[in-house]
């Protein structure tokens, strides 16, 4: 099942952006260059987008491809199919990779067996309910990334397809 999605690099030193292109060319399976914006959120970084179409899956496929670089913040979204769920995953050095699943109009979906567990945490008193959901919804990823996302404002917007 094809499907399409987008990569948004929000930060990456200039040494690692051929590196980026050549790592997001080996999972799409064609040559990519990228169009390097500066990304004034950080100094000596640059930003860049790119929409990809490929088998359901492939941004778990670009997200591994691009997880463990130091200075590299990404997101990397997939939209639904037939036969599987739209996805997000949002990395940065610091936290490390979040996946989500996405509903239709873009909000984090908690499988109920996830809500569950941190309910009994909360119960035992391991963890707050209040914070178990804030990593459930990936918060802090949030958080850490929108300084970069609002950076990047009157940067050109790719749109998601609805897939029908």
């Amino acid at each position: 099942m094809t499907t399409q999605g987008v990569v948004q690099i929000h930060s990456a030193p200039s040494a690692l952006c051929p590196h980026v292109e050549w790592a997001v060319g080996g999972v799409v399976g064609v040559p990519v260059r990228l169009e390097w914006t500066p990304q004034p959120a950080e100094r000596a970084s640059y930003r860049s987008e790119y929409s990809w179409t490929g088998p359901a899956g492939t941004s778990a496929r670009l997200a591994s491809a691009l997880k463990g670089w130091q200075r590299l913040r990404f997101e990397v979204s997939e939209e639904a199919t037939g036969d599987s769920e739209a996805v997000r995953y949002s990395y940065t050095p610091a936290l490390g990779v979040f996946h989500a699943t996405l509903g239709r109009h873009g909000d984090v979906m908690v499988h109920e067996d996830r809500l569950r567990a941190a309910l009994a945490r909360d119960a035992l008193g391991r963890r707050s309910l209040h914070e178990a959901v804030a990593d459930l919804l990936g918060t802090a990823w949030d958080d850490e990334l929108e300084v970069f996302r609002q950076a990047g404002d009157g940067a050109d917007i790719r749109w998601l397809h609805q897939v029908v």
